[in-house]
């Protein structure tokens, strides 16, 4: 693979009320398998050629958790990491409110569980790897001045 290269991952922080949406990775997943996580995925080719990082977004919960979310997306960062497999990955996380859909763990080999959670849970939950806090914290801020 090409070293100055990225692939592209999109993640959003979803909310309804004082609660996140959260997935457990499944244990089949390259990376932070068994993890706490938002939802998310990795832009595809297929994905619509305007919008592409929101249509990306968009398609990943569908096809995760089942549900749809508020057309308002409030862009929330980018960082980058190295997958567990070695993969040089740029991540942007969005943060969208919910509007319907019961959610559920459709892709079992990505989703282990899907949970509402409030901030301090997400804290609190012994799979919770750093990176999802920090994010995590700056979507509660960025909702709390919606």
């Amino acid at each position: 693979m090409d070293s100055d290269r990225f692939f592209v991952n999109v993640e959003c922080a979803i909310y309804k009320d004082e609660k996140w949406l959260m997935i457990v990775r499944s244990q089949k997943e390259e990376h932070a398998a068994g993890m706490l996580s938002m939802v998310g995925g990795i832009v595809e080719y297929s994905d619509s050629e305007s919008d592409v990082l929101e249509a990306a977004m968009r398609r990943e919960i569908m096809e995760e958790v089942g549900i749809k979310v508020s057309d308002q997306i409030q862009y929330l960062e980018s960082k980058h990491f190295t997958s567990d497999n070695g993969e040089r990955v740029l991540d942007i996380v969005f943060m969208a409110e919910y509007l319907s859909g019961e959610p559920t763990a459709i892709s079992v080999d990505e989703v282990e569980s899907v949970q509402w959670m409030t901030m301090e849970e997400i804290r609190q939950h012994p799979k919770t790897p750093p990176w999802i806090v920090q994010s995590m914290e700056r979507a509660e801020i960025a909702r709390k001045t919606l």
